[in-house]
């Protein structure tokens, strides 16, 4: 699941909104710059230059320019997996999952125009589709090992604190990829490596939050270019929920 939204401007104190904004308009950039002229022939230069910063900026929130087309954005999917772990426990996991996708994904209508970019730029560069399929899997890994922790909560009630994003699973505890000294590993420095240490969190994710961390980024992909083929026929909210309805009811066949 790869999530791109402006939802990132918003919250934290000023300084963290203005960081989440030049990113979010350095993203937007390099996807416009893209979509009209083609990947390859667009530099880095060009980029900061519409987004309004230096060279040198730019490479304090993304590695390469690769990077910025790809729209790589742990933020969002670390305040996923945060509401989902702080979601009320007697929730099903399904729905807890709904609920944090819902609200990331509340201002969507806005963003049709730059979602459509942004698919045409990655049907057009293949290579750039490859290095998308990457950081969705690996945030892909993240959200199944937060179900993870969300079932184990349940079975443990001592475990609670952790699942209500409590202790040393708060995003804050993670760098910030954009200091000086953490400017190489921006792709990298997913906040779900910071685990605790014990056995039970170092294992690897059953079946269940595999699957469901898989099919949650299917139904946000299918929601996605389902509404962007017919934006004017419904909501994105709507289709949106009417996804998430059919996988609660276990897909059944539409009436003939």
């Amino acid at each position: 699941m790869h999530i791109m939204t402006r939802k990132d401007a918003a919250g934290g104190g000023l300084r963290e909104r203005k960081k989440r904004a030049t990113r979010a308009a350095l993203a937007e950039a390099a996807v416009r710059l893209a979509a009209e002229h083609g990947a390859d022939q667009v530099t880095v230069e060009a980029i900061s230059a519409a987004a309004g910063v230096s060279v040198r900026t730019f490479f304090n929130y993304f590695d390469s320019r690769d990077d910025a087309f790809v729209v790589v954005d742990a933020d969002a999917s670390e305040r996923v997996r945060q509401a989902f772990l702080a979601a009320p426990p007697e929730l099903p996991p399904l729905e807890a999952l709904r609920e944090a996708l819902a609200a990331e994904l509340r201002e969507a209508e806005r963003q049709h125009e730059l979602w459509s970019l942004h698919a045409r730029v990655l049907r057009s560069a293949p290579h750039l589709l490859v290095r998308n399929l990457g950081a969705q899997m690996a945030d892909e890994s993240g959200l199944a090992e937060a179900i993870a922790r969300r079932i184990r909560a349940g079975d443990d009630p001592d475990d609670d604190a952790v699942a209500s994003g409590g202790g040393d699973t708060d995003a804050e505890a993670v760098p910030h990829r954009d200091q000086p000294d953490t400017a190489g590993a921006r792709s990298e420095s997913h906040p779900e490596t910071a685990r605790p240490e014990g056995d039970a969190d170092r294992a690897a994710p059953g079946l269940y939050p595999r699957l469901l961390a898989a099919v949650a980024g299917t139904a946000v992909r299918v929601s996605v270019q389902h509404w962007c083929e017919r934006p004017d026929e419904l909501s994105f909210a709507d289709v949106f929920r009417e996804v998430f309805d059919l996988l609660a009811a276990g897909l059944p066949a539409p009436a003939r």
